[in-house]
């Protein structure tokens, strides 16, 4: 055994018939645990290789932790001999119960009982872990319950010779050989010999004692071992007769190979506190200071400081400074501690075999390059207004590359238009410039600035396209803009298929088969000599925009025609569709310095795009072979593209064998990389802004550690698991199936030590609705009532066809009896992933069995279930969510808190990331000083983005200054407030009444601020104020007030202020009752939503039934409420913040649409140019009456509409809204979010659309929300603004004919004004009389032929479509308008299109302003 810190741990053990069994150590101090993983005394960090570190002789006499809790995931291989007559089962991993992997013959559990070996599950491996990091060695022994400890006596390994015990006798390997190897067998790995064999060794293993003479061999290899080198005492003195000669043959020594190899020489070893163990040590080489990545198990190491003056030190580690290796000044002799041949982990060094085979230790490293200029001031390029492919994960890479360049005292100048997001906030660059970024604009602030720097990889897909446009204009040379980071040279590589091709054939790697094409009839061509199906996508484009599959010709020629209109090339690829796909995220630095810091692998198989899959982190089906393979890959990759900075790189992995194919490889910062870095706590972005300024990767520190190096390869002990989130449902008539194309409008992340935990967590982030892996969720009702078969058919089709709600058929499907076998035959989805699937839905079965009456449930069985994921709502099957709640504390079922620290408890980490587990038994923090709780806006989705985490962030930022410690509680990583940095502590977990209330009873703060994340903290507002909870602001209670749609219009009228008529729902006939009194249309508003969700205008009976259904649907809790919807009238958006009920700050915004576009689908202008003072006046009193009497502390939202000189009241919301950030950074002098929490120039914003992704959706805006982000321009008047806004959204100036076609609007004759404008000059308008939106009276079938061809031809720059309609309804016509056709044909061809009224008013007077 070797020694350790622990005591009484009770674990079932598999080996001893399911016996429990005891670790005691010697200080008998007590823990317990529960989680899943091997217990010992010894850890081992690495997530792969298990079967190397179980088979490895220098692990004899010890217990080994493996410190990542998912174990024996793909089986163990065939005992078979390989090449030279080596077992097999020392290259390949081993892993859990079940066999899925294609090369396993057995599980982990059945060949460890082969072997004798007891494996203990249901221990807090990181708590031990940290127990032997804090103590240092203890002796422990294993104790089998009921046998009396003391009977059995401790033994010391260290007193023993482990070498003697675990020596071979004399063997010969690959006798044919040319040169004649020795190597001294003190434990030897098979992978030593292997390597030695492969580069043309005859090798003679002997004895750790056996005498050695020159003559028996051309070169000596002194092998690893066990324990302590002083007891090779034998080996030493036949080290030193064939060592200490004149002219020595070449020696190479491992691991103990290299402490014997010292001893000779005359330096001293020692005994270190636990040693190093695991597979990313970073170790610099002494001369080139290049730092590579190493695997590593010792418990001794040499003391340099006793070198003689001809040795001198090879290697470093970077993290504790010991010696990693030795090497004679002029003899071929040199050893390092770490082992370059590890199969299971990286073999960066593995050519330290040919240095000793050819004896010349030299190091064909990079050179230096030149000395590199600091620059004083950088341009970074944002990402513009957030859409579909890209949102938020650009204002947290900006944001830290911004923080990064501050560190270096460099000049920040960033242009971003987007309004919204934290980076523009003030504080952080030195200047912001609120432009479009395009080659014009971004020219300009080079003009004006003069900055000798840029960043073009921190800005998305917009960023990079401009930064190479700008190269190819030979602006960056002209006004000698040097590009920091990876060169343009580079990116165009990454971004050019067939250039990209080339290189990769240059170091003999695969790229899918695939052919670029530059029109249909090339693209066809390419089709039918790659063989059907293929995949289409657009070059140079983001989120697989413009893509899909097609099975034939026809198909082809739809999708490629549409590609056309997103980019000048077309990539047709090989389908690999059920291949599994697998990321890696690289960094490299400017010296050649490379790691790999997290490798994703998508749950859902090849043919689904990344960001539409849920993904896992780390891989969790790959063997270590496969790992590696993929990670030296990636490596080489990178490193001959010349990428300096962050990349991402994505393969295709056949899930029958080895075979691999490069997919992409994105030389900029994208959504994996902010999952990636929040998944590992790596500050990715940070790194790469500080790799682009030249700084080498050793000298930068882990912020997380603050001791140990960035130069190294993080170890996680945790699962984490990342779902997209779509909101299909806001859209009519778009295609729920997803692709390769992304429609995902935001994504969550959750981390558990399972993946059951982590997948239901995320699982209800993604959807507060859900409950986790719910069956009931699809198709209970079709499983109940159909036959069998009809079942299998049903359920069959929508497997094999993926949508947004696939999972939850997958749930029905399990529940309902399929296999795994036949769900994966369907699926394509990893068996492994399909097992811990199945295991929850078993779990659900037993936990059914209690559902009359949960108290008789055993506390093990709900123990399973918490473990498993479960929360308290899903197993309350028969009582509340409360009564499970007060049965588990009852019980002790409580969550416990882990650290995310990067190093798998390894080093002392001072993280803030952590997370909620029922794995374990010990909480990695103190619950002992007092900060307030913010809680943020969870995953982005459509009404709710990035506005709202600038809004938290603001608010954390503000109580720091304040002196307050923060604790913020989010869980998407996409945002800044998920930032290793902004808050004391961040949890990365769910934002739910359950998980809220468990965290605010561990931390106790001395508040909890809701008002600042949107909808959903105010949900949870009145279950949080039920226990008690201190809530910071706005009381629950006027929370309710504002919320209940029933209890505000009840108080408008007890106050006396107007709002549209209005009743409370009962029942369906008394609502038609209302709507005929008050006549249509009507509005049916639902409580507690957010992005006006399920609010619908009605125009008949038939509308209301089917909105009041749904809105029920929705609200199922809360009332329902209609009223008048009034038509053609001015909306006014209010924001302003109170304190105790007294209005301290107002800012008020008019829409440019008529009333009936929601406020975050409207085009905003502030301060507002149509209202007169008087109803200025008006409104301030209504706002200080509605705060007056809702006792509002903090901010709060009022929305107003204005007819006929009449203001009527249409909602209240307390607390930030999507215009916040608007206000806040336009009204001068008042910051908005620090103004709430102290108590507690002209512009235009424009929202930006994602209809070109969302296939089939109806393109017109109603009173639900629609927009995915917004941009904010500021300007001299209203037109310059509004003209700036809509260029920052990708709109494009028409140049020549624009196609304008109007409904009713007979009053407004848009195109005498453009002809009025003398634009006809260069533009020709082409005016059509039709009304889309009426079936009848449509013009005959040649016209709508020709104007569709004239679309499809893009022969219309612009086309400017007025819907009949277009006031707030949204008509869920079953037949498909000629309207909606040409809509959408205009989003699908990239051709600008304007829908409203106003806005077309607007923009005609743009044109006749700004452009003439």
């Amino acid at each position: 055994i070797w020694q350790f810190g622990i005591a009484h741990i009770r674990s079932k053990v598999k080996q001893c018939n399911l016996a429990y069994i005891l670790l005691i150590c010697h200080d008998h101090i007590p823990h317990k645990s529960y989680s899943y993983a091997f217990v010992s005394s010894v850890f081992q960090t690495g997530m792969v290789g298990y079967p190397e570190a179980l088979t490895d002789p220098s692990y004899k006499a010890q217990i080994l932790v493996l410190t990542y809790p998912l174990v024996g995931n793909y089986g163990v291989p065939k005992d078979e001999n390989g090449d030279f007559g080596l077992s097999k089962v020392h290259e390949y991993g081993i892993y859990s119960d079940c066999k899925n992997h294609w090369s396993s013959a057995k599980s982990l559990d059945q060949w460890l009982k082969e072997q004798g070996i007891p494996g203990i599950e249901g221990v807090d491996t990181r708590c031990l872990t940290k127990k032997i990091r804090e103590k240092g060695t203890m002796l422990g022994k294993l104790v089998v319950e009921g046998t009396s400890a003391d009977s059995i006596p401790f033994d010391n390994p260290d007193s023993r010779n482990l070498v003697q015990e675990v020596s071979l006798k004399v063997w010969v390997f690959n006798p044919q050989g040319t040169v004649r190897i020795t190597a001294v067998d003190c434990g030897i790995k098979y992978n030593q010999i292997r390597c030695l064999c492969q580069r043309g060794a005859h090798v003679t293993l002997v004895p750790w004692d056996h005498p050695l003479d020159t003559n028996d061999f051309d070169g000596l290899f002194i092998s690893n071992g066990p324990g302590d080198p002083q007891y090779c005492k034998e080996t030493i003195e036949n080290l030193r007769k064939v060592v200490c000669k004149k002219k020595p043959k070449p020696v190479f020594g491992i691991c103990l190979g290299h402490q014997l190899l010292s001893l000779v020489t005359g330096s001293k070893t020692y005994k270190m506190k636990y040693g190093n163990r695991g597979h990313n040590q970073p170790c610099i080489h002494k001369g080139t200071e290049r730092c590579f990545i190493t695997s590593q198990n010792h418990g001794f190491a040499v003391d340099p400081q006793t070198l003689p003056e001809d040795w001198d030190v090879l290697f470093t580690n970077a993290n504790d400074h010991t010696n990693e290796g030795i090497v004679h000044n002029s003899k071929p002799l040199f050893s390092v501690q770490f082992h370059p041949e590890h199969m299971a982990g990286p073999t960066d060094l593995v050519s330290l075999f040919d240095v000793f085979l050819e004896t010349q230790l030299t190091f064909l490293g990079f050179p230096k390059p030149e000395e590199f200029v600091r620059p004083r001031k950088v341009l970074l390029l944002g990402s513009g207004g957030l859409s579909i492919g890209q949102a938020g994960e650009f204002d947290y890479s900006g944001s830290q590359a911004i923080k990064a360049l501050k560190e270096e005292n460099i000049q920040t100048i960033l242009i971003n238009p987007n309004i919204a997001t934290v980076q523009t906030s003030k504080g952080l660059a030195d200047k912001v410039y609120f432009l479009p970024i395009t080659p014009d604009y971004v020219t300009q602030v080079i003009k004006n600035e003069r900055p000798d720097g840029v960043l073009l990889t921190f800005g998305g897909q917009t960023a990079l396209n401009c930064g190479v446009e700008l190269t190819k204009l030979g602006v960056l040379e002209k006004y000698n803009v040097r590009v920091l980071g990876t060169p343009v040279a580079s990116i165009e590589m990454t971004e050019d298929r067939k250039i990209f091709v080339e290189k990769m054939e240059e170091i003999n790697e695969h790229v899918a088969p695939s052919e670029a094409a530059m029109s249909v009839e090339q693209a066809a061509a390419a089709a039918e000599r790659l063989g059907y199906p293929v995949l289409i996508r657009s070059a140079f484009a983001l989120g697989g925009l413009g893509s899909g599959f097609a099975n034939n010709k026809e198909e082809l020629i739809a999708l490629v025609t549409q590609a056309f209109a997103h980019t000048s090339q077309v990539l047709v690829d090989k389908s690999l569709k059920g291949w599994k796909e697998i990321e890696y995220e690289v960094v490299r630095d400017a010296y050649d310095n490379c790691i790999t810091v997290c490798n994703m692998e998508n749950v859902d198989p090849l043919g689904i795009h990344t960001g539409e899959s849920i993904v896992v982190a780390p891989s969790q089906t790959l063997n270590d072979y496969e790992y590696n393979m993929l990670r030296n890959t990636a490596i080489k990759v990178i490193r001959h593209l010349g990428i300096v900075g962050e990349c991402n790189i994505q393969y295709a992995l056949n899930p029958e064998s080895e075979q691999y194919y490069i997919i992409e490889v994105n030389a900029r910062l994208s959504r994996s990389s902010a999952l990636a870095s929040k998944a590992t706590g790596y500050p990715l972005a940070y790194v790469a802004a500080k790799l682009g300024l030249g700084i080498p990767l050793p000298l930068l520190k882990n912020s997380v550690t603050n001791s140990t190096t960035a130069n190294f390869e993080p170890s996680l002990d945790y699962c984490v698991v990342k779902i997209p989130r779509w909101d299909l449902s806001k859209f009519l008539r778009v295609s729920t199936k997803i692709g390769s194309s992304m429609k995902s409008v935001g994504e969550v992340m959750a981390i558990g030590r399972s993946f059951e935990e982590a997948f239901q967590k995320a699982l209800r982030m993604v959807d507060e609705n859900c409950v986790g892996f719910d069956h009931t969720l699809k198709t209970k009702r079709e499983v109940l009532k159909a036959s069998i078969t009809a079942i299998f058919l049903l359920a069959s089709k929508e497997l094999q066809i993926p949508t947004d709600k696939r999972i939850f058929v997958l749930a029905a499907a399990l529940y309902a009896g399929y296999t795994v076998d036949h769900l994966y035959e369907l699926t394509k989805i990893d068996r492994w992933f399909l097992h811990k699937m199945k295991n929850i839905v078993d779990h659900e079965k037993l936990l059914e069995t209690f559902n009359q009456d949960e108290s008789v449930m055993p506390p093990e069985v709900m123990r399973k279930a918490k473990q498993l994921g479960f929360s308290d709502k899903q197993i309350a099957l028969a009582v509340t969510e409360l009564a499970v709640r007060k049965l588990r504390r009852d019980w002790k079922i409580l969550p416990i808190v882990k650290q995310i620290d990067t190093v798998a408890a390894e080093w002392p980490a001072h993280t803030n990331y952590l997370y909620l587990t029922y794995h374990g038994m010990e909480s990695d923090l103190a619950f002992e000083e007092s900060h307030v709780m913010v809680i943020g806006s969870g995953v982005y989705r459509i009404g709710s983005s990035v506005e709202f985490d600038w809004c938290a962030v603001g608010c954390i930022m503000e109580l720091r200054k304040m002196g307050y410690k923060t604790i913020m509680v989010n869980y998407n990583p996409e945002t800044v407030s998920t930032d290793y940095d902004m808050c004391n502590r961040l949890y990365f977990d769910e934002i739910s009444f359950e998980v809220v209330m468990d965290i605010y009873e561990m931390e106790n703060p001395e508040g909890v601020i809701l008002s600042m994340g949107g909808q959903l903290p105010n949900n949870i507002a009145m279950s949080l104020h039920r226990q008690q909870c201190r809530i910071l602001g706005t009381s629950p209670e006027f929370i309710d007030s504002a919320e209940n749609r029933f209890k505000f219009s009840r108080m408008l009228d007890t106050i006396g202020i107007s709002q549209p008529c209005w009743k409370e729902l009962s029942d369906t006939e008394s609502a038609m009752q209302f709507c005929d009194t008050v006549g249509y249309p009507c509005l049916v508003r639902p409580s507690y939503v957010l992005s006006g969700a399920a609010m619908n205008v009605a125009y008949s009976h038939s509308d209301l039934e089917k909105y009041l259904s749904s809105a029920m649907a929705v609200s199922k809790e809360h009332p329902v409420v209609i009223s008048k919807f009034i038509q053609e009238a001015k909306e006014i958006d209010v924001d302003a913040v109170a304190c105790d009920g007294v209005v301290i700050a107002i800012a008020v915004s008019e829409h440019v649409e008529n009333a009936g576009v929601h406020s975050g689908d409207a085009t905003l202008v502030t301060p507002p140019q149509d209202i007169n003072q008087k109803t200025m006046e008006r409104i301030k009193l209504i706002v200080h009456a509605i705060g007056q009497e809702l006792q509002v502390t903090g901010p709060f939202n009022l929305q107003l509409i204005a007819k006929d000189d009449q203001l009527k009241v249409i909602e209240c919301n307390v607390r930030v809204s999507r215009s916040f950030p608007f206000v806040s950074k336009t009204c001068t002098g008042v910051f908005y979010v620090y103004t709430s929490i102290s108590c507690m120039s002209l512009l235009h914003g424009v929202p930006q659309f994602s209809f070109s992704r969302l296939a089939g959706a109806d393109v017109v805006l109603g009173v639900e929300m629609t927009s995915t982000g917004e941009v904010a321009c500021f300007g001299e008047n209203r037109y310059e603004a509004y003209l700036k806004a809509m260029l920052s959204t990708g709109f494009k100036i028409p140049k020549k004919n624009i196609l304008l076609s109007i409904g009713s609007y007979k009053v407004f004759k848009p195109e005498e004004s453009l002809a009025a404008s003398h634009w006809f000059v260069c533009v020709y308008v082409m005016a059509v009389d039709w009304p889309f939106e009426e079936e009848s009276d449509c013009p005959n079938k040649e016209k709508q032929r020709n104007i569709m061809d004239y679309l499809v031809e893009n022969h219309f720059d612009m086309v400017i479509n007025l819907s009949m309609r277009n006031s707030g309804g949204r008509r869920l016509s079953s037949f498909v308008t000629k309207g909606y056709r040409t809509r959408r044909m205009a989003v699908d061809y990239s051709v600008p299109l304007i829908i409203d009224i106003k806005c077309t008013k607007l923009f005609v007077q743009v044109i006749c302003r700004e452009l003439l």
